[in-house]
């Protein structure tokens, strides 16, 4: 049998008493920050806080505070999702900017089935967190619900019809997709396509909106593909099909900027020219934009600001401040792809 470990001891508020000669009390004051302890004394504390080591014990205060310092990150996403879309990281990371700053622990907890969505809610009835920002939410998303009914206070990054009525941080994806539509359009296409994807949430749904209302009377609903992800298998398999209905197409609006470079690929296979024979459009200004080539024409989304603001949302709702809707700009950026 292997030998057994042997638990280290860790230091106690006793052992810092001991060794800086002083009461219980005094120490506990100045490990917790609080006011009339003298200098002589708080120094004294700090010295044998370092000589015996101790850390204080985070989950012991906060049990007595009823807090946890953590927000959990909720990403309604396939795992194989999460290293595909950019987007994703830039929004984790805009939010851990917020909450590390604030002394805050981000806590990611991924949702790929009912399963997740269960074990999920029954996580966040433990206490275990503070807040909630909600990322890629579904409409009637039982895990917003979830949310609401325990009281977390919360964000959705987005807002999909028939979630509960939360404080978001969004884009306007109608307007947007319907601007860089507007822009393809003015590049002198006549048949122009969609790869529509993500259509259960708010932001597949408006880009898709956007689209058909920049064409008007010239939409062509034969010449949409519907997909559940924004993904670049999903874009290469739509390129595909929309050639297999109209080999004469020579415009696209793809949903997303991997949906984009993916439906590049279909064309090039095929042996289309972009953007001389078949002009492309992509939703994003990821990284997945500056991979293609030619580069991609896009909407730029501030993915990393949007992780911001839902973060800052949650913070002012446990810090009881308004926390009010917020809609961020969004800009083309017109490369060479059209």
């Amino acid at each position: 049998m292997p030998p057994s470990r042997t638990r280290i001891r860790r230091a106690t508020i006793n052992d810092v008493a001991t060794a800086a000669g002083l009461s219980r009390g005094t120490v506990s004051r100045v490990v917790n920050g609080e006011r009339y302890v003298s200098p002589e004394a708080r120094l004294a504390v700090e010295d044998a806080i370092a000589q015996v080591g101790y850390v204080r014990n985070s989950a012991a205060r906060n049990l007595v505070l009823q807090e946890s310092r953590a927000i959990a990150l909720i990403i309604h996403e396939p795992h194989s999702l999460l290293f595909e879309d950019p987007n994703i990281g830039s929004i984790l990371l805009g939010a851990n900017e917020v909450l590390s700053k604030a002394d805050y622990q981000l806590v990611s907890l991924i949702i790929d089935s009912e399963r997740d969505s269960h074990r999920v809610a029954e996580y966040l009835s433990g206490g275990l967190v503070d807040g909630a920002v909600i990322v890629s939410a579904r409409a009637s998303d039982p895990i917003a619900s979830a949310v609401r009914d325990l009281g977390v206070p919360a964000a959705f990054v987005g807002h999909p019809p028939g979630t509960p009525d939360l404080p978001y941080v969004a884009i306007d994806n109608a307007a947007a997709a319907r601007e860089i539509t507007e822009r393809l359009i003015g590049t002198g296409r006549k048949r122009i396509g969609m790869i529509a994807s993500a259509l259960d949430r708010d932001s597949g749904q408006d880009r898709f909106s956007g689209f058909r209302a920049a064409l008007g009377s010239r939409f062509d609903p034969e010449l949409v593909v519907r997909y559940p992800l924004y993904t670049y298998g999903y874009g290469l398999e739509g390129m595909q099909e929309l050639l297999r209905r109209c080999p004469e197409i020579d415009g696209v609006f793809a949903a997303s900027d991997a949906v984009a470079a993916g439906a590049m690929t279909a064309l090039q296979e095929s042996g289309r020219r972009v953007p001389d024979d078949v002009g492309i459009v992509g939703f994003d200004d990821s990284s997945w934009a500056l991979r293609c080539r030619p580069q991609l024409s896009t909407i730029r989304q501030p993915a990393d600001l949007l992780g911001r603001t839902a973060a800052q949302l949650v913070l002012a709702q446990i810090r009881g401040l308004p926390s009010p809707v917020r809609v961020l700009d969004t800009t083309v950026v017109w490369r060479d792809s059209a």
